[in-house]
């Protein structure tokens, strides 16, 4: 496993199992395939419903808690101090572990000011080792950066081929932040698994397009999150250690970039009123 080294000197794998859309059903079941293949960073959030199977696996496992790096996000409904505070503690139960990994504030939306105060003392009490944010724009985190005591470890944005994210990673470098992977393969959109470029590298190593993706991205100093709830895709994600994109290969990958969101964009009005309405 590669690893990074956050703003606070806490180590984080470059690449984790995410839980997105895993029915809450399923969740216990999925991480524990992952666990076996050999994940040991798993990402939740409070809004996927299904921090209690996540808590559950690791239970289950038998693998000491120290093992893993966890992260999950506090939502919407828990910005601001008092909710935020509290959402703490209710994801520590039903992770059923004395500490998270990794904490983020889910959307740039709401109080999350207060929320981030929450943070910062989850994090001094030492119930959190490393806090940061997630889907917040180069402004919003230059602000955040700016006026929080405790900054940043990580931003989780929307990174993948079509969307490399250059101008938000120069300023995530310059002070310091992370930058994160959700939807490392865009959900398949613009024919992502079936692209010529991505094909045809990976024929050259014995890999799929979804592996020299990957290999783009931790290449690039990104970290991934790929989510699968079959074992064998899963194993395949994992299986990206063994080979090195040349130079000519990333920057034919570095030319797929079509710097817009392949899903949705905060600074879209229509967007921010989705959010809202969903509250």
């Amino acid at each position: 496993m590669e690893y990074v080294t956050l703003n606070n000197g806490i180590k984080m794998p470059k690449l984790g199992y995410g839980v997105y859309q895993t029915p809450v059903e399923d969740t216990e079941k999925c991480v524990l395939d992952a666990i076996e293949v050999g994940y040991r960073s798993i990402d939740t959030a409070q809004a996927y419903g299904n921090e209690e199977g996540v808590g559950s696996a690791l239970q289950k496992c038998g693998i000491p808690r120290e093992e893993f790096f966890i992260t999950t996000k506090i939502w919407i409904t828990n910005a601001g101090y008092e909710k935020a505070k509290a959402s703490i503690a209710e994801s520590l139960k039903k992770l059923k572990t004395d500490y998270i990994d990794l904490l983020l504030i889910h959307q740039p939306f709401g109080d999350y000011y207060g929320t981030y105060k929450a943070m910062e003392e989850a994090y001094k009490e030492g119930k959190v080792r490393a806090i940061g944010i997630s889907n917040f724009g180069p402004d919003r985190y230059l602000d955040m950066e700016h006026f929080s005591e405790i900054k940043p470890a990580v931003n989780q944005v929307e990174t993948h081929v079509f969307q490399q994210q250059k101008t938000a990673k120069e300023y995530m470098q310059k002070y310091g932040c992370q930058i994160e992977s959700w939807g490392p393969f865009a959900e398949g959109k613009n024919e992502y698994f079936n692209n010529p470029t991505l094909k045809a590298i990976g024929e050259k190593y014995g890999k799929t397009a979804a592996q020299v993706a990957l290999r783009f991205l931790l290449q690039s100093d990104v970290v991934v999150i790929p989510k699968s709830v079959k074992k064998d895709r899963m194993k395949q994600n994992f299986d990206v250690f063994d080979f090195i994109l040349s130079e000519e290969d990333m920057k034919e990958i570095e030319a797929l970039d079509g710097g817009e969101s392949l899903f949705f964009s905060h600074y879209d009005p229509s967007t921010v009123e989705w959010f809202m309405s969903i509250l």
